[in-house]
């Protein structure tokens, strides 16, 4: 045994032992948090048991009765006695994600949502190939036997003995089976899944780590050279946090799912340190919560792997790298989604959607590929679209609240950043058909008509927004789930609807309390709402069940005269929605006048040079090099007052004004800290022989594609020679820019199979 890492942490806020435990089970159930080459972790199963005893004598260690139920480990705000296990008769399946507490579902009925049927799979586990609790009894009976019979060092490791209470005193453990999820390597290989038997000794402080194997005889054993443990410990004056390693001569790391035991002893211990006293707890659930981690990775890697081209030829301005990547995220969230979906209801057809306010398309065009009928609606057309294909349906046209904008042939609306469209998507989900369900990932906060108007201080303004969307579902009458998606923005909430409270039966009553609800978010003086006419439901291309697992016995969906009776005209929902414009503005200075910014260009450049300083180019004894003149440095404030009223009328209704102008002529002018000067691309090529990490300058792609200002116009020319320039020095030296023919050849639909879940 040997201590590879010990941290001494001040507890002022008198947060431990409780908070230790908190700081453990992140590294439990989240990993990935702190090992960035994981995806996470599922817990399979969990246990009571007691620390067997070190005499041959005595009973066997097994778990003693107690309550059926127990939760998935101790929470944020537990301490050391709250969260000691509670004895059961045998191992209970930890079904869901990593991260689901025992007070999940008290949360849920605060929110006004139902507890789900517990005749219904839990949809995370659907398909697994699950680890059956009866083989974690097996598994724990047959090593707690051999601490005793032969090794005796292990299960002094175990019980701590320094620390260890009256040998006739209980010593209850917790015991759980985790799968441990890693991302694939460098070289592109898949790493499989890893089982864990953690042990947690509340009394003992301790929590321990066995790592599982298969023996030649495909049966599990504990992998005695990778058993490590953290452990906590006070002193006179402060606490300490180790991690002890069994037997460190024999560690094997292997760089993902075992790291290094000095990175045990230093990252992973100082992270430990630093969560157990902060006095946070998150505003939202645990990632991917409602889906399975392990198909999540595998099919991410697929569909990474399959659209990274696309980074190369985006056409859009935007990131492509954020873009492709959360959309391929996204993507792969929703088809495991609806795999599980179809297999917890027993049907095998392919759900169809309608994507609203589509953007850019390539969620739609992913999921249309992955074999699922649908298509995207935006209010703009994008370039990128003409690249898809034709079996990739976009369409341009504003979706409104209104009853010409619902869809009873769907089954999923989703709104991925959908802006003004966010809080409809529920009600519009909910009037369209009985079974039709939503997916919104909330960002822009709008409400019903205009922006979101913030009525809580105490929260955060995405948290308050994120809670009002959710109030609007449940309100239409959807059991609202929420997750966190793995996606590089820091908007990663998703809000799911997939079933409903109430039996079909009772739309009418429901759609009336829509109606009133959607009448309360009327800003004073507003117009009324206009309740909906729906259209009769057309036929239903989803043969899944509506409500529960005996909705089909529920009758017919209630036809138009039952839910019309009393409607209004047909119109707006609620009056004064205005939908994005479809010519959208560009106030970025980009869209002035080209002959109006060549004269502010020269303008500025012309006032730099004005402030001369002396002539730069090396060494003054160095004839060979050529003096250039790299003006002086000025305030935004001088620039502008050099200029006339009506260009600064005409800059000032531009976003960002005079210095987004500038900004933007990045091959002319520096803009930092509010003063603006010539750019000396000498410097820029030093600092990038210095500095290769910094990009700077165009890139190999546009080299020599655009003209140098400077050739051009500066009084001593370029300060770089022509071969080095990235610029063009004259027309002949001036190459075309990169045709988008290749993107074209790239994102052509080929003959190839849809992608399975």
């Amino acid at each position: 045994m040997a201590e590879v890492g010990r941290v001494a942490v001040r507890d002022p806020g008198a947060l431990l032992p409780g908070g230790f435990w908190a700081a453990v089970a992140v590294w439990l159930e989240r990993p990935q948090v702190a090992n960035k080459r994981l995806y996470g972790a599922r817990l399979e199963a969990r246990r009571s048991a007691a620390l067997p005893r070190s005499e041959a004598r005595g009973r066997w260690p097994s778990a003693v009765p107690g309550p059926e139920e127990r939760g998935a480990g101790p929470g944020p705000s537990q301490g050391p006695h709250e969260g000691s296990p509670s004895p059961g008769p045998r191992a209970v399946p930890a079904q869901g994600m990593a991260g689901r507490g025992p007070g999940e579902a008290e949360g849920r009925r605060q929110q006004g949502e139902e507890p789900r049927d517990p005749g219904q799979p839990s949809r995370a586990g659907v398909g697994e190939a699950g680890f059956p609790a009866s083989e974690l009894d097996s598994l724990w009976g047959d090593f707690s036997r051999s601490l005793v019979t032969s090794n005796g060092e292990m299960l002094a490791f175990l019980a701590r003995s320094e620390s260890a209470p009256q040998e006739d005193a209980p010593r209850d453990l917790d015991v759980v089976l985790r799968t441990i999820i890693p991302k694939t390597t460098p070289q592109g290989q898949l790493t499989a899944p890893r089982r864990e038997m953690v042990v947690r000794d509340v009394l003992g402080g301790t929590l321990t780590f066995l790592p599982l194997e298969e023996d030649a005889e495909g049966n599990l054993k504990v992998k005695i050279s990778n058993v490590y443990q953290i452990q906590l410990s006070r002193g006179r004056h402060e606490w300490f946090i180790s991690v002890l390693i069994f037997c460190p001569e024999r560690w094997h790391s292997d760089g993902i799912v075992y790291p290094k035991p000095i990175w045990l002893g230093k990252e992973l211990l100082a992270r430990l340190a630093k969560w157990s006293v902060e006095n946070k707890k998150s505003e939202f659930t645990s990632t991917l919560s409602l889906v399975s981690v392990v198909k999540y990775s595998k099919l991410y890697q697929e569909l990474k792997e399959k659209y990274k081209e696309m980074v190369k030829v985006w056409p859009e301005v935007t990131d492509p790298e954020k873009f492709v990547y959360e959309d391929v995220a996204i993507a792969t969230y929703l088809l495991i989604l609806w795999e599980e979906e179809r297999a917890e209801w027993g049907v095998t057809k392919k759900q169809s959607f309608v994507d609203l306010g589509c953007g850019n398309g390539l969620l739609v065009h992913i999921l249309r590929r992955a074999g699922h009928p649908g298509r995207g609606i935006d209010v703009r057309r994008r370039r990128i679209w003409a690249m898809f294909g034709p079996e990739t349906q976009l369409e341009e046209g504003a979706v409104t609240p209104e009853d010409k904008s619902l869809f009873p042939d769907v089954d999923w609306l989703i709104g991925n950043h959908s802006d003004e469209l966010t809080p409809w998507i529920p009600v519009i989900a909910a009037r369209s058909s009985y079974h039709c369900r939503f997916f919104v990932l909330p960002c822009c906060f709008f409400d019903f008509v205009g922006k979101y108007p913030r009525r809580q201080s105490q929260k955060t303004q995405y948290r308050e927004y994120l809670d009002f969307i959710k109030e609007v579902g449940l309100t239409c009458g959807f059991h609202v789930e929420e997750d966190c998606l793995r996606i590089p923005s820091t908007k990663r909430v998703c809000l799911v609807g997939m079933s409903r409270t109430y039996p079909p039966d009772a739309e009418i009553s429901l759609d009336e309390k829509r109606t009133r609800y959607i009448h309360s978010r009327r800003r004073p003086g507003g117009p009324l709402p206009k309740e909906p006419s729906h259209p009769p439901p057309k036929g239903q291309d989803w043969t899944g069940p509506r409500h529960g697992p005996r909705a089909q016995e529920a009758g017919p969906e209630p036809g138009p005269a039952a839910r019309g009776a009393g409607a209004q005209a047909e119109g707006l929902w609620l009056s004064g929605f205005q939908p994005r414009e479809t010519v959208e503005r560009v106030r970025n200075c980009s869209a002035l006048p080209r002959d109006f910014i060549d004269r502010v260009v020269l303008q500025v450049a012309r006032l730099l040079l004005g402030r001369k300083q002396p002539s730069t180019g090396g060494d003054s004894q160095d004839t060979s090099v050529k003096p250039w003149n790299p003006g002086g440095s000025l305030s935004l404030a001088e620039v502008a007052s050099e200029m006339d009223k009506e260009t600064l009328q005409r800059l000032k209704r531009e976003c960002g004004g005079l210095q987004t102008l500038l900004r933007n002529r990045h091959q002319v002018f520096s803009v930092l800290n509010g003063r603006v000067c010539l750019r000396d691309w000498r410097e820029e090529q030093l600092q990038r022989k210095t500095r290769p990490e910094l990009r700077r300058g165009p890139g190999t792609e546009a080299f020599k594609t655009r003209p140098c200002w400077f050739f051009m116009h500066h009084p001593d020319g370029c300060a770089l020679p022509a071969a080095s320039c990235p610029f063009a020095h004259g027309p002949g030296e001036l190459q075309p820019a990169q045709s988008t023919r290749r993107a074209q050849q790239l994102l052509q639909p080929v003959a190839t199979t849809p992608v399975e879940a």
